[in-house]
């Protein structure tokens, strides 16, 4: 892959990584550190995280 390529995949590695600090979370489900996960994984933690900070118990929030 190109240098370009790789210069923003990690750039957005960087962000999600910042997001998860900011979420409290340091290591992903399979156990290593968000650190040592790829893009991908990071995604999937995020979207993870994103649903547990989700207030169920809120009116707007109710889905069912």
């Amino acid at each position: 892959m190109g240098i370009l390529y790789e210069s923003v995949i990690q750039q957005k590695r960087n962000i999600l990584i910042k997001r998860l600090a900011e979420l409290n979370i340091s290591k992903a489900q399979s156990g290593k550190s968000i650190h040592d996960c790829d893009y991908e994984e990071l995604k999937y933690e995020l979207v993870l995280a994103s649903f547990r900070e989700i207030d169920t118990e809120a009116a707007e929030n109710n889905w069912y």
